[in-house]
């Protein structure tokens, strides 16, 4: 006769039990969540936005530092986004992009230029080989939507203002056997749209 198989845990994570545990991991260092492998624990009621406003049960978290913790322990698997800790692994919701850059500095000039950008909660990355920009165009309107990769596989949305910066930095340059119009960041350019296709 068989054992009969334990029963299912049934507590549903919450947004404390999260927070517990990844302020515990965040003591040894940043996050290894790529080598986290706990199980799905089902969906959390947790929203990023558009504009990178993180929202819990409806309501936006208003601590900053709840959200860089929160920040700092996503992961993106295929097409979803998860939060990660050594014991549970939840589904959220993103919008867009799990981040915002909100501002950008830039240092040299020229060939030697190196944009640094800051996301909404305090991430800085320097656009290069490593950490790519790339522009998406929504099919009917041709509204580009600029990204720089902050980690892993996770991105920020350029916000409106640093991409208004960014073209006024832009220059064009062959790319294959056609001229784009783009940016240039640690030996790198990034192209952001073709040349004939400015106005």
């Amino acid at each position: 006769m068989t054992n009969p198989k334990e029963p299912e845990k049934t507590d549903r994570p919450s947004a404390d039990s999260i927070a517990q545990s990844a302020s515990k991991a965040a003591k040894k260092g940043p996050a290894p969540v790529h080598l986290w492998n706990p199980p799905f624990c089902g969906d959390l009621d947790m929203r990023i936005a558009r504009d990178g406003t993180w929202f819990y049960l409806g309501t936006p978290i208003g601590r900053k530092p709840l959200v860089k913790l929160f920040s700092s322990i996503i992961r993106k698997d295929g097409e979803d986004y998860f939060l990660v800790t050594p014991v549970e692994k939840v589904g959220i919701t993103v919008e867009d992009a799990p981040f915002v850059a909100i501002d950008f500095d830039v240092t040299n000039s020229g060939p030697d230029q190196t944009l640094t950008f800051t996301t909404q909660v305090d991430d800085i990355v320097a656009a290069g080989p490593d950490n790519p920009i790339r522009v998406k165009r929504d099919p009917e309107t041709g509204e580009p939507s600029p990204y720089i990769l902050v980690r892993a596989n996770l991105e920020a949305l350029i916000d409106r203002k640093s991409f208004y910066r960014l073209v006024d930095l832009g220059t064009h340059e062959e790319v294959g056997d056609k001229s784009w119009f783009g940016v240039r960041s640690n030996g790198r350019f990034f192209p952001i749209i073709p040349s004939d296709e400015l106005v």
